[in-house]
């Protein structure tokens, strides 16, 4: 291996200094719910004020809210934890072109490497929320299914809210991935789709309920899976 250079040494150090930065300011917040999505949804638009919604529903279940921390989707995530009286996080990124962090966040971490960031979000996540998005949406979404198809995280819920927007890429995992054995039809209850945010809160709070009950009786009673494998 050749050896790094004065500056990709540094660089280490500053890897780790985000590291440490959001293990100390996120250590503390309690249960979390990450919420993602577009950046360029606007205010006016449903999945903007269903994200509010959902945020907001979350908030008053005690819930904390993660989003990027930036406009769109992350902004209205923020608003509605605030609006629920949750707490209110935002994972900021620096970006060539500039992402100013929204005013609706309580604890707000900027971040330089994509892959720290995203750390923050699954370690401190009970769940996830995934709204209409682009790649980076779809990272994340599928981030957390192969994390949690692979066991390297506990189970927990993730949401799809929007069945239109949703509803072609769940077709094509159907009609191809399982077709093709690349992923089993099992795989495809990893994720629950709504396009309700009541829907969205008292799912992700029934996961949790089902998933704390003896097990004995969360056999019984319920044919949700348990959150049986600790994170690495």
């Amino acid at each position: 291996m050749e050896e790094l250079t004065g500056g990709e040494t540094w660089r280490v150090f500053r890897i780790m200094s985000e590291f440490v930065e959001g293990f100390e300011s996120l250590k503390d917040i309690g249960p979390a719910i990450s919420i993602f999505g577009s950046a360029r949804t606007a205010r006016d638009e449903w999945g903007y004020k269903t994200a509010v919604k959902v945020a907001e529903g979350l908030g008053r279940r005690g819930f904390a809210v993660i989003s990027g921390g930036g406009p769109g989707i992350m902004e209205a995530a923020n608003r509605g934890a605030r609006r629920g009286k949750g707490l209110s996080v935002g994972l900021n990124i620096q970006l060539p072109a500039e992402q100013k962090a929204n005013r609706f966040q309580d604890i707000s971490i900027s971040f330089r490497h994509f892959f720290a960031r995203k750390v923050m979000f699954v370690k401190y996540a009970s769940g996830y929320v995934i709204m209409p998005g682009g790649f980076g949406t779809l990272d994340e979404f599928f981030e957390s299914l192969t994390l949690i198809q692979t066991g390297k995280i506990r189970r927990f819920p993730v949401v799809l809210m929007g069945r239109k927007y949703w509803e072609g890429l769940l077709r094509w995992m159907e009609l191809t991935m399982v077709e093709e054995g690349t992923i089993s039809a099992a795989d495809l209850n990893l994720f629950y789709l709504t396009d309700d945010p009541d829907d969205a809160v008292e799912y992700i709070v029934r996961f949790h309920r089902e998933a704390i009950r003896p097990a004995g009786e969360r056999r019984k009673r319920s044919p949700l899976p348990s959150r049986e494998t600790e994170e690495d």
